[in-house]
């Protein structure tokens, strides 16, 4: 039974999800709906219970004290609600959580039933995964759908993704049968760089996450924390000969295959969230999903000093070619 006492009347609102695990690579993704929680205060009106969904031999419980009092906190999925203000004002149903163990088609079931007690019109879920695409370039974002109306209005692609999944496609395909419109909005996140946090592959999906819902975000520090990571990437690549040949070989990739999108609708795009933002004013666990749908787990290693630092790039076998193939590849 669904309870949703205290929850007012909501307007226009939108269900952005994120879900940590498999889909959800340096942890880009959750952090984007854990920022837009935190930066527009969201209160938590709901949580599934965890019984019915987590193996706690996999996602353990912690204990905490609370004024001298030991508590214990179960891995969960919780929803809150974030008003946006402006003009339009318009509603954010936050989802934010674990990836569930079991009972995956009754976990959709569940967050269905709530989006519509709550009169959701569109369910955006946030992902990350790993891909051959280079640190210094802007974070490739792919937006899916399986509706193909939809993908002409919101200007994302029809997906044909085929081979494993995570919670992230199947509440996906759960929505479509559901007759309610859901989009996935995927980060690529450099394999030899996967471990959280990925502040400039968050930065990205929200920045997407704004051009699709036409809403205007704040950032907070996010701007300046995606710098300082790439600017400390830079310097741990700089340090290792064969990794910064191998980030040169995905950059001239990167640079080919999107030298027309450069001169394009990537430039318009850039310039509209520009003047957005100046008309607004004021501030306002296990591997992860892959381009192939595979697993991939953790590609850096401790430096000295305790500085983590890119891995050295497998060597290619015999006949085998580097091609930057991590960006058309994400699942639905």
């Amino acid at each position: 039974m669904i309870e949703l006492e205290g929850v007012p009347e909501l307007i226009d609102p939108v269900m952005v999800a994120a879900f940590e695990g498999w889909n959800d690579a340096g942890d880009a993704a959750s952090t984007a709906v854990a920022h837009l929680d935190r930066e527009w205060k969201g209160e938590v009106f709901a949580a599934l219970d965890a019984e019915d969904y987590y193996d706690f031999q996999v996602n353990r419980p912690t204990v905490f004290m609370d004024g001298g009092v030991r508590k214990i906190t179960w891995p969960t999925t919780r929803l809150s609600v974030v008003r946006v203000g402006g003009e339009k004002p318009r509603d954010l149903v936050l989802v934010r959580g674990i990836e569930p163990s079991m009972r995956w088609r009754s976990f959709c079931n569940e967050l269905l039933g709530f989006a519509h007690e709550l009169g959701v019109e569109l369910v955006v879920i946030l992902g990350a995964l790993l891909g051959d695409t280079p640190h210094t370039r802007p974070v490739p974002i792919s937006g899916t759908t399986s509706d193909a109306d939809l993908a002409r209005r919101m200007d994302v692609e029809e997906s044909k993704y085929e081979g494993p999944t995570g919670i992230v496609g199947v509440l996906q395909e759960a929505c479509t049968h559901a007759g309610v419109p859901a989009v996935s909005l995927w980060a690529a996140v450099p394999h030899y760089v996967s471990q959280p946090p990925n502040p400039k592959a968050t930065l990205a999906l929200l920045n997407r996450l704004e051009d699709l819902l036409d809403l205007r975000i704040p950032l907070g520090e996010l701007p300046e924390d995606a710098r300082a990571w790439q600017v400390g990437v830079d310097q741990l690549a700089a340090e290792d000969s064969e990794v910064s040949e191998y980030v040169q070989t995905l950059e001239e990739a990167r640079d080919t295959a999107e030298l027309p999108e450069a001169s394009g609708e990537a430039i318009a795009r850039e310039f509209e969230r520009y003047l957005r933002r100046r008309d607004g004013g004021g501030p306002s666990s296990g591997g992860h999903a892959t381009a192939d749908g595979g697993e991939g787990g953790s590609y850096r290693r401790e430096g000295p000093g305790g500085r983590t630092r890119p891995s050295k790039p497998p060597k290619p076998e015999a006949g085998e070619t580097d091609e930057a193939d991590g960006e058309d590849s994400s699942e639905a």
